[in-house]
């Protein structure tokens, strides 16, 4: 304790980031100088400076990529298994990332690990929702001889949250300007925006639906395996739209459904895609023509999203665009075209967060940095009106 007592009175925190999203193709680090932290009297937060030193990210092997995609439907003995084999390759992770950066371990105040989701239930209702994330935080710590953050969102969901998305404080931290609404739209697996104005009570978030994530679910089944992702969107730019499949899609009931409000693969995943694959090659539609066609589809989910819970309360100046799909130019392109076709009297610029001087790649993983230092200095890092919990609460499971 005495550890957690000392790093926690530092005013300045070396922090790193760690992430695994819902693709499941790697980890993401980020090693981030935090100084000072986002906590106050009455709900007024402080400015806190946020240095990214070192990021990157280190791809799954295959095997063990593969075997994550499995555990989404796993066995419990293969969930438990992969928990602390996702925990060594978080440690090693981490610790390629701190050589790269020439730094030393005991550089390291906090490692803040999300861990790889493997199940999520949203509450309905009265039923409380729950939660998966392993890549044991015992076994990073352990390995790495640093304190770690871990398992962010289950305190949200205990207090009645979707747990979901935890992401907003941190985009509020980076992007809110005075007068200016931004919408940051990410495209991993899941789509999630937020939407960040100048004051933090008036930040709205949600997931908005499939990211990448029946795309890359798409493109493994037609390949048989041989590719897991639509690079440079080429599957998709030689196919043809199916209208009929489109609309389908696009009456997909959690796409009416209000805020808050979470998803993930259980709802937009491998089933919902071999459903999809099967039933319209039984139509003789080709391969392309499916890509170019959920493509399309997560395009106008999106856009589709900012029409009926966004727009309404908001003039949005600028979009900022991260996270896979973001390099994705098909699925950029739809964006793009439906937004200048929206008709809106205000219309918002958009732009590659790389642009704004954050890499891609780095933006979750120095998002949980930002959370896991709020974590060590007792601050809440959830916003209740985003995911609906009671209220603010302190995140995370700490090891020492």
């Amino acid at each position: 304790m005495r550890r957690l007592v000392k790093i926690a009175k530092k005013k300045t925190r070396i922090v790193l980031g760690l992430m695994s999203g819902t693709s499941h193709d790697g980890i993401d680090a980020a090693i981030t100088k935090i100084s000072g932290q986002w906590s106050g009297v009455s709900g007024q937060r402080k400015a806190a400076g946020i240095e990214l030193l070192h990021h990157n990210t280190y791809p799954y092997k295959h095997g063990l990529q593969e075997r994550i995609g499995k555990a989404f439907n796993g066995t419990t003995e293969d969930i438990c298994r992969l928990n602390f084999e996702l925990g060594e390759a978080f440690a090693d992770a981490a610790l390629t990332c701190i050589k790269e950066a020439r730094l030393e371990p005991d550089d390291i105040d906090v490692i803040a690990s999300h861990g790889q989701t493997i199940y999520h239930i949203p509450p309905f209702g009265k039923e409380h929702g729950s939660t998966l994330q392993i890549g044991e935080a015992s076994v990073i710590s352990e390995r790495t001889g640093i304190l770690t953050v871990s398992d962010f969102r289950t305190r949200d969901m205990a207090a009645g949250g979707h747990g979901a998305p935890l992401v907003p404080l941190a985009d509020y931290i980076l992007f809110h300007e005075t007068k200016k609404v931004r919408a940051v739209q990410n495209i991993g697996g899941i789509a999630n925006v937020t939407v960040v104005t100048d004051k933090l009570d008036d930040v709205i978030a949600f997931d908005t639906g499939p990211g990448n994530s029946l795309i890359d679910e798409a493109v493994r089944i037609l390949t048989d395996g041989k590719k897991s992702f639509d690079k440079d969107g080429k599957m998709a730019s030689k196919g043809k739209i199916d209208k009929t499949l489109l609309n389908i899609l696009m009456d997909h009931p959690y796409l009416m459904k209000e805020p808050p409000k979470s998803t993930g693969r259980e709802l937009f995943g491998k089933d919902m895609a071999s459903l999809i694959v099967e039933s319209w090659r039984r139509k003789g539609r080709g391969a392309e023509d499916i890509i170019a066609t959920l493509t399309r589809f997560t395009a106008e989910s999106i856009f589709g999203a900012y029409k009926r819970f966004v727009f309404p309360r908001y003039k949005i100046d600028q979009v900022i665009l991260t996270g896979g799909g973001s390099i994705n130019p098909v699925l950029v392109g739809h964006l793009k075209d439906l937004f200048a076709g929206a008709g809106l009297k205000h219309a918002p610029t958009m732009v590659l967060i790389d642009e704004l001087g954050i890499p891609s790649s780095a933006k979750e993983a120095l998002s949980f940095a930002i959370l896991g230092n709020e974590t060590i200095s007792g601050s809440p890092g959830n916003l209740p009106k985003v995911t609906g919990a009671k209220k603010a609460v302190v995140l995370g499971k700490i090891s020492l």
